[in-house]
């Protein structure tokens, strides 16, 4: 009965979907985005019955006239709809043949006569990267940037005359961060999201709902697109608003200024969060402050003091080159090509030849987007060089510093002799004078040997439990970062030193670090401190020193980890038998926990590292700065680029697209039971990746009343309070058999008042702040539902009233077993006590 419940269900699930209300579409577009929206409208059940698109350039079509013609959906490629203001007849024509109800315009760079717009039922809807009508126009994102706007989004709207200014179907808009590119948003948000609003838009005019807003005049602006002789910088201005003016021409038409008498185009402009690097001067015309010419790249500044990096310069002659490279002109010298070398650029040009079937001869000054190549084809060539040359690992913008063929050859050839890896390694601390000492925090990523920006140029704040403040930004990992730092562990792996390297020399590489973080151990038990709560000196013996013992233990068992061997045939003389050869699995994620940020990134990555492994870590939101601290000491120490990569970031998106990740082989993860289900899951999923689950528990202590009273109220105490009980062995319940049960409730609750709470830097405290705000809020709930359920609470429960995130130590009695006191761990300083008869426990 069950089974056949299920099929009718499915019948009935699966008539309601292709009853719903379909249309006859003509889509009028181009790109990706247009390929994507078409793909999309069809497996919805729509009927596309002709696409109407731009001719092919250099013998290349548009894709979204291949998927239509792979489709067999009727194609039409016009030029043109009309000439000096009339309707071209037989565009017109061959448009109206296919009797579409709607047309669809995703993405039309072609003016679109009104009788075609109006002609369908439903007439047409287009798509507009802007919330309208702030910024109308075709270069709308770019405005919405340069304006410095805080939120950006797109509009569905009915097409009018082409002035943008028909009613609103629909919009959807989404955060701007301060370092975000108009590619950035458009692959975070426009791109993604506009197909799915396209599609939704779809199907309302389909079932009659889709709203008609009129646009309001007020507010409504209009810009035209931007023009190089108008891009030029303006410099008298606070840096936020050159960083908005640069990146906001990022790509098109780039904005510029004039450098030693020519014109210089800056792209991949970020906030400068931190310190200023050291660099070598750079007159500007119009500056009042010159540049600095750094190893990170082109430090600008702002009439505010403040200051912006640009990473990459275009100049007048058309040549990309980094902005770190300036007065060295890039790379200029002509490299000859050994004979293994040689097979590598042949390789290569007929990578170029495929993707570029338009042109005849790939030559020494073919240009690969002047022959037609686009934004996808870049991605084409990065990874079809990767399966073909052995692994190599380039980036995009390798192919946009170098467009002709002889450039990019020459910069793959300096790649593959490590020729533009840093001297040395690049660190962009946040300094404070804190603790009788300057602490150095590096706050970017750490992918590939190197601190970046996150792709997206995204950060956020880590907070200072002890007394609420900023400590400063730390870059928030995107998912493209998760992918460079997979990719370049995947790299370190299987093509690297790490991979040549033998086991005693990695033991080496692992003492060496242990020597570092010991040396480093006072600065590191002060970020503990400021970063997570911890009481210094515990930090000093646990978090630093137990990390230091960890790195230790793990570097002596690097050459010796062994095999066995085994018989295999008992009835006569032992000549067979298997052998088993224990190696590593590649490629490992870690996602720890926020409790002992430090410490239990020693315990999951040095077994790690010892089997020979690569990794890449998420350290807790909340506490990622002795995690990067530890990225430079493992740099120091002398670690290859890509073995150990640092993410800071959210759970939800680094942690997740690691535990999808398929070129990830294992993964370890310390925190909820919650979260933990949702990783197996994932794993599973995806590439069915090993994983090693420590999720929440509710230990119990029993107390006997023929105890050292005193010694138990000891080790109660530690049990529940150490380390501000966040604490994964923390003892979640007490059990205190009857006669000696109020006599230990006086005891505790007398030692727990001799306990000093404060700052964790002094050496006097015994009880620091909680972790973080949100787990306070969370323990002082978990307190209010047990006295809602009636258990008695003895002592605390209370915020100390103080700046800061500091708990009262807390003690709750006559917890029963259906509370939820009694069945879900705190996590935190409460001592959960339940009493029981005297000899119950024995009988």
């Amino acid at each position: 009965m069950l089974r056949r419940g299920g099929q009718a269900l499915r019948r009935f699930s699966t008539s309601q979907v292709y009853f719903k209300n379909k249309l006859k579409l003509a889509l009028i577009g181009q790109s990706l985005f247009g390929q994507e929206v078409y793909s999309h409208l069809c497996k919805e059940g729509h009927r596309v019955v002709g696409v109407f698109t731009v001719p092919d350039k250099d013998g290349k079509a548009d894709p979204l006239a291949l998927a239509a013609e792979k489709d067999g959906t009727p194609v039409f490629k016009f030029p043109r709809w009309r000439v000096k203001g009339k309707t071209i007849r037989e565009v017109a024509e061959a448009y109206r043949s296919v009797g579409a109800e709607l047309n669809v315009l995703p993405f039309c760079t072609q003016f679109i006569p009104m009788d075609v717009i109006d002609s369908p039922k439903h007439g047409s809807i287009i798509y507009h990267p802007s919330i309208l009508p702030r910024h109308r126009g075709a270069s709308a994102i770019n405005w919405t940037l340069i304006m410095g706007d805080k939120k950006a989004g797109f509009s569905v709207f009915w097409a009018d005359d082409g002035l943008d200014t028909g009613p609103i179907l629909l919009q959807r808009s989404c955060d701007v961060e301060p370092n975000d590119t108009v590619d950035a948003l458009y692959n975070r948000f426009l791109f993604p999201e506009g197909i799915k609003a396209m599609v939704e838009a779809v199907q309302l005019i389909a079932d009659g709902k889709a709203p008609r807003i009129p646009q309001p005049e007020e507010g409504a602006t209009y810009e035209g697109i931007q023009k190089k002789e108008n891009a030029e910088i303006s410099w008298d201005q606070s840096a936020e608003v050159l960083h908005n003016w640069i990146r906001g021409h990022d790509k098109v038409p780039g904005a510029w200024t004039e450098i030693n008498g020519q014109m210089v185009t800056f792209y991949g402009s970020s906030l400068l969060n931190g310190s200023v690097p050291p660099g070598e001067p750079l007159e500007i015309k119009g500056a009042k402050k010159p540049g600095l010419v750094t190893k990170n790249g082109l430090v600008l500044f702002g009439n505010d003091g403040k200051a912006l990096m640009v990473r990459n310069l275009q100049l007048e002659d058309g040549k990309m080159i980094p902005a770190s490279q300036y007065f060295s002109g890039g790379e200029t010298s002509v490299l000859e090509l050994t004979a293994e070398e040689v097979k590598v650029a042949e390789t290569i040009k007929v990578i170029w030849a495929g993707i570029l079937s338009n042109v005849p001869v790939i030559e020494d000054s073919t240009d690969f987007f002047k022959s037609g190549a686009s934004s996808m084809d870049v991605v084409r060539l990065v990874e079809e060089i990767r399966q073909k040359c052995g692994g190599l690992q380039l980036q995009s913008e390798d192919v946009y510093m170098a467009t002709k063929f002889e450039d990019f050859i020459q910069k793959v050839v300096r790649k593959l002799r490590g020729e533009d890896r840093e001297a040395e390694l690049v660190v962009d601390y946040v300094s404070k004078e804190v603790n009788k000492m300057t602490v150095k925090m590096p706050y970017q990523c750490f992918i590939n040997g190197q601190f970046t920006d996150a792709d997206d140029g995204k950060t956020y704040d880590t907070i200072n439990p002890t007394d609420g403040s900023t400590i400063c930004k730390v870059s928030y990992a995107s998912l493209v970062d998760v992918d460079k730092a997979v990719a370049a562990a995947k790299d370190a792996f299987e093509n690297g030193e790490w991979g040549r390297m033998n086991a005693r020399e990695r033991g080496r590489l692992m003492y060496r670090l242990a020597d570092l973080l010991e040396e480093n151990q006072e600065e590191l038990a002060t970020i503990e401190a400021l970063d997570s709560g911890a009481v210094y000196t515990l930090a000093l013996k646990t978090h630093i020193g137990m990390s230091v013992q960890t790195f230790r233990y793990f570097a002596g068992w690097c050459d010796k980890i062994q095999g066995s061997t085994i018989p295999i045939n008992q009835a006569r003389p032992n000549r067979n038998l298997t052998f088993t050869k224990k190696e590593p699995l590649g490629v490992c994620a870690i996602i720890i926990p926020w409790n002992y940020p430090l410490m239990m990134l020693a315990w999951k990555s040095a077994a790690c590292l010892a089997a020979g492994n690569t990794l890449v870590l998420k350290p807790a939101q909340v506490t990622p700065l002795t995690a990067l601290k530890f990225a430079e000491l493992s740099a120091k120490a002398g670690f290859p680029k890509g073995v150990i990569n640092i993410l800071p970031g959210s759970g939800g998106t680094a942690g997740q697209r690691l535990s999808e990740h398929p070129d990830i082989r294992k993964l370890g993860f310390t925190g909820s039971t919650l979260i933990g289900k949702q990783i197996m899951k994932s794993c599973a999923l995806s590439n069915l990746k090993k994983v090693s689950l420590e999720l929440g528990g509710k230990s119990p202590l029993i107390i006997f009343n023929d105890c050292e009273l005193d010694k138990a109220v000891r080790m109660g105490m530690g049990a529940v309070f150490f380390n501000k009980g966040e604490n994964c062995i923390a003892a979640g319940r007490l059990f205190v058999e009857e006669s000696i049960h109020d006599e230990f409730v006086t005891r505790v609750v007398e030692e727990i008042k001799k306990m000093k709470i404060g700052d964790p830097l002094d050496r006097s405290t015994d009880h620091g702040p909680q972790n973080h705000k949100a787990h306070l809020e969370k323990l002082l709930q978990y307190c209010e539902t047990g006295v809602k359920e009636g258990a008695t609470l003895v002592y605390g429960g209370r915020q100390v009233p103080r700046p800061g995130f500091f708990m009262e130590p807390t003690v709750f009695t006559d917890v029963e077993d259906h509370m939820y006191l009694a069945k879900e761990e705190s996590f935190g300083p409460i001592m959960v006590i339940s009493k029981f008869h005297n000899g119950l426990a024995l009988s």
